[in-house]
């Protein structure tokens, strides 16, 4: 580090699952990434929520097939409480399914990643959620996200803040919850990508979303996509 630098700190993991040698395989990972550090261990989903609330992480990686209550169960009671806004949760398991993908992003997680990621692409997620961006396997489909509209329909129902948003807001925010990255927006729009981000950063502020991914609910409850 130059002189004169600031430190970086360090993004803080906490593992979720239920095989100790998995567990393992994934602090060794972490303990070697430059920029990233583990935070604490939890073999079941109630020691996941409350080793979150305990240690306040930055990223959670969960497990959803665990003892106790299941990965996607642990990921809503962490993304629903008030004291752990800041908290992301990654869902990392052997299972894709639309219906797990779907529930872990309706419950607040920011990513969904099978196990048999490669080290390189685990560790970019990580990084991308952290920085407050939504993150979906390669193979899990855009059409996906639309299930928000077709699975229950009845549950659209628009955000109470919908209305601070401007319409450009609105019509990027329509996008993100098509899946679009803010490059694709911009080139959509014939905009910069900064004035897309800065757009995406604005709508996420005014409706209080805490990343990417719930964004994309938003979108889709709110009606604005489909």
């Amino acid at each position: 580090m130059a002189a004169g630098d600031t430190p970086v700190t360090p993004v803080r993991v906490l593992v979720a699952d239920d095989q100790e040698l998995v567990r393992m395989g994934l602090r060794t990972l972490l303990e070697h990434e430059d920029g990233l550090q583990p935070a604490g261990e939890a073999a079941d989903g109630l020691a996941a929520v409350e080793a979150a609330r305990r240690l306040r992480p930055d990223v959670v990686l969960m497990d959803i097939r665990m003892p106790g209550i299941d990965g996607l169960e642990a990921t809503r009671r962490i993304t629903e409480d008030p004291e752990l806004t800041d908290v992301r949760v990654v869902v990392l398991t052997t299972f894709e399914t639309e219906e797990f993908v779907v529930t872990a992003l309706r419950h607040g997680a920011s990513g969904f990643l099978l196990k048999d990621a490669a080290p390189a692409e685990l560790v970019r997620a990580i990084r991308l959620v952290a920085e407050g961006e939504a993150l979906l396997s390669p193979s899990v489909t855009r059409t996906l996200i639309a299930r928000f509209v077709q699975e229950r329909p009845r549950a659209r129902r628009p955000h109470p803040a919908l209305g601070e948003l401007t319409d450009r807001e609105r019509e990027v925010v329509a996008l993100v919850g098509e899946g679009l990255s803010n490059a694709e927006i911009a080139e959509r729009l014939v905009l910069s990508p900064a004035t897309a981000r800065t757009h995406v950063s604005r709508a996420m502020i005014k409706l209080s979303a805490r990343d990417r991914a719930q964004l994309v609910v938003f979108a889709h409850q709110s009606g604005l996509v489909g």
